[in-house]
């Protein structure tokens, strides 16, 4: 199967997934009803929200073209099909379907390691890819229990898991990610819009995803009203269960500790120097200078995945506000470039 053959396939994929993910009837649509039962984080609205991210951004022929034009050829036509082990999170949906796509989309098989998590959503995905494209059969595999038989090995998890990947693949060709949030630097200056699409940023999710929002850099004596006022259309957040447990909590430790917070009804804005933030809690921080912000970030560049702002900062992972769980092809986590991980397992 050819380059072409494969854009082909997964733009189709992007058709289908579309036509699917709100019909209940459909096998995708059956999942997406049924995930939530598996995992309560994964609520319908929150599914499609990350398929249709998908769907505009990816599964676009355009944008799979000009992506892959920019690495050699050779990178899409393997002298060898090297076997691809995928540990996959599953803090948020269908959140490993880039690597997905670059094993696949570089001729590679790929061997899955699904989370617990992930509420039969990928394999529904695989399933509607090999309707779309038969010849993927022998390239995808889907493993119960160890991953074995591989040649190389991309895992996401948390930092501890980290730690694990890093020590027992240490023998294989790795690509290994750990945990990271994201920062917003507001100026104050901000539209009501962009503060609107912040919003966007800091709860879509729930704010679960490595690209949310979990830190704010202020400016010193920054005024939150117009901040707060912004995130008005989030406030049934509180009506989730698991959410409104973590709000609750968090809360009644605030208050028995007496520090200091903004409490919006439904969300905690705390004074913290740490990027990660607990479920309903968003941290921020003051500053006085945009050299204080790129020195903050440069020195924290491993814990942030990206940076969402206005302000033309000095970040190689900077986005603009509603952005951040709508990242484009070549928005890599971690900014470790994969198809050049994959493309250079030949050489």
């Amino acid at each position: 199967m050819n380059i072409e053959k494969r854009i082909n396939a997964f733009v189709n994929l992007g058709l289908k997934i579309s036509e699917s993910v709100t019909n209940a009837s459909s096998l995708l649509g059956h999942s997406v009803y049924n995930a939530q039962f598996i995992n309560p984080w994964f609520t319908p609205s929150n599914i499609i929200n990350a398929a249709n991210a998908i769907t505009q951004k990816w599964l676009k022929r355009d944008a799979m073209e000009e992506w892959v034009k920019k690495y050699p050829i050779q990178y899409f036509n393997p002298k060898k099909v090297h076997e691809v082990g995928v540990i996959m999170a599953g803090n948020i949906p269908l959140v490993g379907f880039h690597d997905f796509l670059c094993v696949l989309i570089t001729g590679n098989r790929i061997n899955i390691k699904l989370s617990s998590k992930d509420g039969g959503l990928t394999e529904s995905i695989a399933k509607m890819l090999l309707e779309v494209e038969p010849e993927f059969k022998d390239f995808i595999k889907i493993s119960e229990g160890t991953l074995k038989d591989f040649d190389a090995v991309i895992a996401t998890g948390s930092d501890s898991s980290a730690k694990y990947f890093d020590y027992y693949f240490r023998n294989y060709p790795s690509l290994i990610r750990g945990h990271r949030n994201s920062v917003a630097v507001l100026s104050g200056n901000e539209s009501d819009e962009e503060l609107t699409m912040l919003s966007d940023d800091i709860f879509s999710y729930f704010g679960l995803g490595c690209r949310n929002v979990s830190k704010l850099l202020v400016p010193v004596g920054y005024n939150f009203e117009r901040l707060i006022n912004s995130m008005e259309k989030w406030t049934n957040l509180i009506n989730h269960y698991r959410y409104a447990n973590n709000y609750e909590y968090n809360r009644t430790i605030l208050i028995m500790n007496q520090e200091q917070h903004l409490d919006t009804g439904f969300s905690l804005l705390v004074p913290n120097d740490n990027i990660d933030a607990h479920v309903s809690v968003l941290n921020y921080q003051e500053y006085n200078s945009i050299d204080a912000v790129t020195d903050y970030l440069a020195l924290n560049d491993s814990k942030i995945q990206c940076v969402v702002s206005n302000i033309p900062i000095n970040h190689l992972r900077l986005v603009t506000f509603g952005e951040a769980q709508r990242p484009l092809l070549t928005d890599y986590s971690d900014g470790i470039d994969t198809i050049e991980f994959l493309g250079k397992l030949n050489q």
